[in-house]
Formats: C-alpha cells, sequence, structure tokens
C-alpha cells in the first residue's frame, strides 16, 4: 500500500513538472496542450481561491446577463411570429442567442456551465479535493439561478409592457424546451455540458479578444441551433413560463433543472476535464 502512494506520489511530482515546463507560447504560435492545461489549472485554483460572497455575486451577475439571450430569443420569437413558420424562427434564434454568453463570458462573470471542467482539472491534479469542488458547484449554481430568476420576472414583466413579446410567446419557448423525455433532456444536457466545456478550453487556447467572441459565436450557436439543454439559458426559460403560464409546473421546472445541471456537469467534467487531463498525463508516461 506505501509503495502504490509514493508511486501516485512521484507520477504527481511528474505530471507537475511538466506543466511547469509548459512556457507561455509566442503570439504567432499555437499553444501546446501541456500551456493549456496548466492555464486552466492556474484559472480554476484561481476561482478557488475567491472569497465565497465575491463567487457568489460574480455567479449571481452571469445569471442575470444571461438573461439578455432570452430577452433577444422572446423579442426575435415574436417579431417573426406569422412571418415565418415556427420551426424556422427556432433555428432563427440561434443568431441571438449567443449574445449573453458573449457578455457573461468577456465580462469574466462565473457561469456554471464555462467554469465546469474549469473546477474540475484542480482536483484532477490533485491541488483540491472533490468536497471542495462540489460545495463551489453548489455555490456557483445557486448564484446563477437566483440571477436568473431574478432576470425572468424583470422580463416577464417589461415584454409585453414595451410590446416587444407577449406571456404566449413565453409558454412557447418553455413548452418547446421542456416538451421532451426526461432521458433526451439529460442526454442533450451532457452534450451541451461537453461543448461548453470545449468552449473554456478553446478560450485558453485562443490569443485575442476576436477569436473568443468567434468561438463563443460558434458553439452558443451550434447549442441553439440543436436544441441542446443549458442549464442556466433553460432556468430562465422554463422558470419564465412557470412564473406565467399553468401549462409549465413545479414539479416539471425542477425535474428540467436537475437533469439539466447534472448533464451538464457530466459532459463537463468528463469529456472535456477528465479526457484532456488524462491524455496529457498518458503523455507523460
Amino acid at each position: 500500500m506505501l509503495k502504490k502512494k509514493n508511486n501516485e506520489t512521484e507520477e504527481q511530482k511528474n505530471i507537475d513538472e511538466e506543466l511547469k515546463k509548459s512556457e507561455s507560447s509566442e503570439l504567432t504560435h499555437a499553444k501546446s496542450h501541456g500551456e493549456i492545461l496548466k492555464q486552466q489549472i492556474i484559472e480554476g485554483q484561481e476561482t478557488y481561491d475567491k472569497n465565497p460572497i465575491s463567487i457568489l455575486l460574480s455567479s449571481f451577475t452571469a445569471g442575470l446577463e444571461i438573461g439578455f439571450s432570452y430577452l433577444l430569443i422572446c423579442t426575435l420569437f415574436f417579431f417573426l411570429q406569422g412571418k415565418v413558420e415556427e420551426d424556422t424562427i427556432i433555428k432563427l434564434l440561434s443568431f441571438v442567442y449567443p449574445v449573453g454568453f458573449i457578455m457573461v463570458i468577456l465580462g469574466q462573470s462565473i457561469l456554471f456551465t464555462e467554469h465546469t471542467s474549469l473546477l474540475t482539472l484542480p482536483v484532477l491534479n490533485k491541488k483540491r479535493t472533490l468536497h471542495s469542488l462540489l460545495k463551489l458547484w453548489g455555490l456557483v449554481i445557486l448564484g446563477n439561478l437566483i440571477g436568473g430568476y431574478a432576470i425572468a420576472f424583470s422580463l416577464v414583466w417589461i415584454g409585453p409592457h414595451l410590446g416587444i413579446f407577449d406571456l404566449k410567446t413565453v409558454e412557447k419557448i418553455a413548452i418547446h424546451v421542456t416538451n421532451y423525455d426526461n432521458t433526451v433532456i439529460f442526454v442533450s444536457a451532457i452534450l451541451a455540458g461537453w461543448l461548453m466545456g470545449l468552449l473554456s478550453w478553446l478560450i485558453a487556447a485562443s490569443k485575442s479578444t476576436l477569436s473568443r467572441i468567434v468561438l463563443i459565436f460558434m458553439i452558443t450557436a451550434v447549442l441553439a441551433f440543436t436544441g441542446l439543454h443549458h442549464s442556466i439559458v433553460g432556468n430562465v426559460e422554463v422558470f419564465a413560463g412557470l412564473i406565467s403560464s399553468p401549462e409549465i409546473t413545479i414539479i416539471e421546472y425542477v425535474v428540467f433543472i436537475c437533469l439539466a445541471l447534472l448533464g451538464n456537469a457530466l459532459g463537463g467534467a468528463f469529456f472535456v476535464a477528465l479526457l484532456k487531463y488524462r491524455a496529457f498525463v498518458y503523455d507523460v508516461e
């Protein structure tokens, strides 16, 4: 048992040494796998070191800001209704869906799905514990959800008053998001979490603001166009339906948000963090 523990310690030292060797590449050269991984681990650890109140406020801000995607979704849906077929409208929403994500990610607010893999990497690198990861995830999710509730209440009130969308639009979008079998929502959320974790990795690999905007737009537009379930945007969409329409029940909302959060977490933590990290470890060995 002691020999096994010593071997594991030696392996961890080798991994840390290889990460230290990953120097910053020149502006004209692509970052290496080790360089990106090192940057992600450092950024993840910095989040762990932040004050819990700061994390909660940043997460709350992200929940609010992601609501601008929902504002544009409702407005475009309402504007095109009767002019374009409804299934075509759903696809066209992918052009406005990325706006809130661009605001959140470039504004450095903490979004659960974007930080899922980022926060998992320090645990895999044995710099943080699983307990600290779950605690931090819980804090980020709480802030994101509360921010989503606040913006949903605001938009459901202001939309009809401004005449940019009505409550029927809110209901249709909520039904569209939840009108799937639970297994479909869960697997869809895993794929969405995978893409969002990959987005975090790709942003770390990019070296300019413009390229980051393109990446955010590309990944989140794919989410919208394919209808994959994102827990934080979905929280606003379904909660807005819950507070404005009898068609969405509290049980439907709770089941949806639990499946979406679990799926997103699994997708980001396993398909991005674990696989990217293990690929580096096996290369070191």
